[in-house]
């Protein structure tokens, strides 16, 4: 491990160099042409290291020889990001104050060069890979893998293991072995219209029956289990003098069980409006499940641990709110450990940065998780 180290230093300014080019190739979730440059940039970078594999027209695979016999293991990223083209202009990349900054620096185009980086030191020290070694680049996580979540399930149902390239924990890089699952829902209320000078009476107010709605939906916030409803996003009525005839309540859902959020679900789809002259409609449901901390998470968790104490580091695990892929691979059971990419702060903020200081000891880590065999 301490060879690791010494050549992820050695390797420092070139890592950078790519990481500049990835994220001076901006890449939102909304143009699939941006994503597919990003894609062609990285089967340029590892044209030496792998066999690139383009699925579903969006989504990269890069393979890494390794012994066939074995299952492979298995990378996550993701090439998309939440900023639009032209955000460069107010956030460049630049180098300052021990840090690299720029949009998808930190989520995630940085991890994606700290893990080539890694394969490049394993080839380089001809070190055997026990097993093939998968790199999956999907370009729609940003917006909940709609198009790749059946990709990265299918590729983890032939992995031992899965490592996540997401951003760490704070400015510690806490490595992440749970995450809350995600719900995405929409209450659609269907009322009557009436004028609200003349006929006020007559008319049956799909916004009054939201916001009474809103209530009992707010209500079913466990804090102490962990699982919280917000209704963060209203639209409904067309003019103040016209009784709302429709309205819409846009709901996030987060929880840390499978069991919590068809609970809730059950509850959400058994509303009954207070007005009877008022319908609902409840859409939606469960988006990414909870990534759950399994023994197997928590043993590659502690190999992880014990990798950073041969590089002399402290590696502490934390649970998150947010959803990433890894949610998925671990609700098939496959270990997986996730914020295992560059530590930073800011991501989908303006002050998105990396620590630099932080990249040597990353890469290493990555290097030394990857030859690992798990069963």
């Amino acid at each position: 491990m301490p060879s690791f180290l010494r050549q992820a230093t050695e390797k420092q300014e070139e890592t950078i160099r790519l990481i500049q080019t990835l994220v001076e190739c901006e890449s939102p979730s909304s143009d699939p042409a941006a994503t597919a440059r990003l894609n062609d940039l990285l089967v340029e970078a590892t044209k030496d290291l792998a066999t690139p594999k383009i699925v579903k027209r969006s989504h990269l695979r890069l393979e890494f020889a390794g012994k066939k016999k074995a299952p492979q293991l298995l990378a996550l990223g993701h090439s998309d990001t939440v900023w639009e083209h032209g955000t460069l202009k107010s956030m460049p990349f630049r180098r300052a104050d021990g840090r690299l900054w720029g949009p998808g620096v930190l989520d995630m185009k940085a991890g994606i060069a700290f893990f080539l980086t890694a394969m490049r030191i394993l080839r380089e020290q001809d070190i055997p890979l026990p097993h093939p070694v998968v790199l999956l680049i999907v370009s729609d996580e940003e917006i909940g893998s709609p198009s790749s979540r059946d990709v990265t399930e299918a590729e983890a149902r032939k992995s031992s293991h899965v490592l996540v390239l997401e951003p760490g924990t704070g400015l510690t890089g806490k490595l992440k072995t749970s995450r809350k699952g995600v719900g995405d829902y929409h209450l659609l209320v269907r009322g009557k219209a009436a004028h609200a000078g003349v006929d006020f009476s007559n008319g049956a107010s799909a916004i009054i029956e939201a916001a009474r709605q809103i209530e009992r939906i707010a209500g079913l916030t466990n804090l102490g289990q962990g699982t919280t409803l917000n209704p963060g996003v209203i639209h409904g009525g067309t003019r103040t003098n016209v009784i709302a005839a429709e309205a819409q309540v846009d709901i996030d859902l987060r929880v840390t069980k499978l069991r919590h959020a068809a609970a809730i679900d059950k509850k959400l789809r058994a509303l009954k409006p207070f007005d009877k002259r008022c319908t609902l409609e409840m859409k939606g449901g469960l988006n990414r499940p909870p990534m759950e901390r399994t023994k197997a998470i928590a043993a590659l968790f502690k190999t992880a641990q014990s990798l950073g104490r041969e590089l002399e580091i402290e590696i502490e695990e934390s649970s998150t709110g947010g959803g990433s892929d890894g949610n998925f691979t671990a609700a098939l059971g496959i270990p997986t450990l996730d914020g295992i990419g560059a530590v930073g702060e800011g991501a989908h903020a303006p002050n998105e940065s990396i620590l630099i200081d932080r990249i040597p000891d990353r890469i290493a880590l990555l290097t030394g998780l990857i030859p690992l065999t798990r069963q």
